[in-house]
């Protein structure tokens, strides 16, 4: 039986990759009835949203969705569709693998890096509870904390204060921190490491930390450690080897899932997959490099291998396994990639994005 598949292409260089990942995925043989839609800047140019109806009851009804990059704008504009997309289908984990593929050039490819970020989705400063500037409730809210705050205050005034609430809870803790823990022992990872800034947010991160103990506790053929968030960034640059599977809040996950990507190349060998109890939706990490639009020119393998995430989360462990191995293979080759991946930069040997979605699909044949 064909799997129900959602395509969302994105904008910017997004539609270039989603032709390209499909083409990988459609090359393993699975059969998959894929339903394409939009999202992102394009689309709410024509009807003012960037994230129709249809798309979304596409992913109500698929449960299972391949994400192209997507525009934010930065301080202005709608509000994340990422965002969005997590808190209506309860997205809680994003899981981001940062892998090695020899071939990619880094500081670090003679330490094989492999680790896996379980970053919590909806809550923390990303749960979107915001208070703008001027805006009188703003000024309410600074009166009401202040008047209930035990030590430091509020001093300045509503007129000159944004504010962003950030919501940790038992339950969103202990769901992301049990996936982490279930993923290392299906994997055969061998530690798990909670990441926080409990030593300065006791009553937000300190209840992170606490449930993260709590949860390990249930896990006892699993390491753990836990890390403060500013010395596991220094630890990462300096011993990326240490570390296997790391759980923490949103805003840590977001930044230390660029960190690593970097020490395995970048975000264009970074994909992503966001989860929930009865849907899923695989994306890059990387953006959607507007000035690269219809150019040919970016590097697929993050949107490919959020696909090979995909074909996994569809237990479809050989096709997933294959896809991988050739998109390694064609990266170690070092000759039809992008590029970002080219010694020089610029190299007129170079492909293109569909001319390295090719030479991945032939490795399939």
């Amino acid at each position: 039986m064909a799997h129900e598949v959602t395509l969302i292409t994105g904008d910017g260089v997004g539609p270039d990759l989603a032709e390209a990942a499909q083409k990988c995925i459609n090359a393993t043989n699975i059969k998959i009835n894929w339903d394409i839609q939009e999202a992102g800047v394009d689309v709410m140019q024509r009807n003012g949203n960037p994230l129709p109806e249809s798309t979304l009851e596409s992913i109500r009804r698929t449960k299972c969705a391949l994400k192209a990059p997507i525009t934010t704008p930065v301080g202005t504009g709608f509000r994340s569709i990422n965002v969005h997309l997590r808190h209506e289908f309860g997205l809680f984990a994003c899981i981001r693998p940062c892998k090695y593929y020899p071939g990619v050039r880094t500081l670090y490819d003679k330490t094989k890096v492999d680790l896996v970020i379980f970053r919590e989705n909806t809550e923390d400063l990303y749960a979107g509870i915001e208070f703008e500037k001027g805006n009188p409730k703003t000024d309410e809210l600074i009166a009401y904390i202040n008047s209930i705050a035990e030590g430091r205050k509020i001093a300045t005034p509503g007129s000159e204060t944004g504010i962003t609430i950030k919501p940790i809870s038992i339950t969103g803790t202990e769901k992301i921190v049990k996936a982490a823990f279930e993923y290392a022992r299906e994997n055969k990872r061998k530690k798990v490491t909670s990441v926080h800034k409990a030593n300065i947010m006791k009553h937000t991160d300190g209840l992170f930390l606490e449930i993260s103990r709590e949860v390990a506790k249930q896990y006892p053929d699993i390491e753990f450690e836990d890390r403060i968030v500013d010395n596991m960034s220094m630890q990462l640059v300096q011993n990326p080897n240490l570390y296997d599977v790391l759980v923490m809040p949103n805003l840590y996950g977001d930044i230390l899932s660029d960190l690593c990507a970097g020490l395995v190349g970048g975000l264009g060998i970074a994909p992503g997959a966001n989860i929930g109890p009865d849907t899923a939706i695989f994306e890059a990490t990387h953006g959607s490099a507007p000035k690269y639009k219809g150019l040919n020119r970016v590097n697929p393998t993050a949107v490919i291998l959020s696909g090979m995430l995909m074909l996994r989360h569809l237990k479809e462990f050989d096709a997933a396994d294959r896809l991988e191995r050739a998109v390694a293979s064609v990266i170690a080759e070092g000759k039809r990639v992008t590029y970002d991946m080219k010694a020089d930069r610029s190299d007129p040997t170079a492909v293109g994005t569909r001319e390295m979605a090719d030479a991945i699909c032939e490795k399939l044949t």
